[in-house]
């Protein structure tokens, strides 16, 4: 599997991943363009999240409510991509940038790992648009993400992007039934997805399961890191952490 994605497999394991970037109260905020060049200029790897826009464009955006970092009432997915694009995060001079955008600025100083937000039974045009944006973009990247149908979709069409699943207790998932939750908390939709690594919140880990599948040759990434004592907790069954809110030891100068 290594030497089917050369560099973006190495970068898996180092440097560590900056959690929407590399952002903080005092400074740029989270999932905008200068919290990726803050994450760039200190060589670490970068966390992003994508949803679509009314017209159909890949948009770096977590919540999908716009008040709580835009002050606006609605969602993404209400507004255009330029409606959004005016959209100022936080108060500040930052705004919601496109995926594309967003791979521009990076382009070859980061490993990105794009998550996407896909609704359960609604896969399909997110991950077509982000497959048409990322096809050309040179420097290292995979795709991740929590629905494990959005993760096949990739599998069938496009193998040769790398995919990590996201997972975690699921014991926030209105969505799901009791029995779903134990069987996605028991990673067997692992099956499903067909990723080539794991991304596990602290609440799985450390964990038989993802033992099991480390040592078949899964690497593990651990979120969200907040604290270098969570990192120390874990890190002997982690192959790399995705954090944010301190500086890791591992930092790059």
């Amino acid at each position: 599997m290594r030497g089917d994605f050369g560099q973006a497999w190495e970068l898996l394991f180092h440097p560590p991943i900056a959690h929407r970037g590399l952002w903080s109260p005092d400074g740029p905020p989270e999932n905008s363009l200068g919290a990726f060049q803050a994450a760039c200029a200190r060589g670490y790897g970068i966390e992003l999240d994508v949803q679509l826009s009314a017209d159909g464009e890949a948009m770096v955006f977590h919540d999908d409510k716009l008040a709580r970092m835009c002050g606006v009432e609605g969602r993404v997915r209400d507004f255009t991509a330029a409606e959004l694009g005016e959209m100022r995060l936080k108060g500040t001079d930052e705004k919601i940038p496109t995926l594309l955008e967003t791979l521009v600025v990076v382009g070859h100083r980061a490993m990105v790992h794009v998550e996407l937000k896909t609704p359960f039974g609604e896969v399909g045009a997110l991950e077509q648009r982000t497959h048409e944006v990322i096809a050309d973009h040179n420097g290292p990247l995979c795709v991740i993400g929590f629905n494990p149908y959005s993760h096949a979709w990739f599998a069938d069409r496009y193998p040769g992007v790398l995919r990590g699943l996201d997972s975690y207790s699921w014991d926030k998932a209105p969505h799901m039934n009791e029995t779903q939750r134990r069987s996605f908390a028991g990673l067997e939709h692992v099956a499903i997805a067909r990723p080539h690594f794991l991304a596990l919140g602290l609440d799985m880990l450390p964990s038989a399961k993802a033992a099991e599948h480390r040592a078949k040759g899964m690497p593990v990434v651990a979120w969200t890191v907040r604290e270098p004592g969570q990192w120390a907790a874990i890190k002997d069954g982690c192959d790399n952490l995705i954090f944010e809110g301190f500086i890791p030891e591992e930092a790059v100068a």
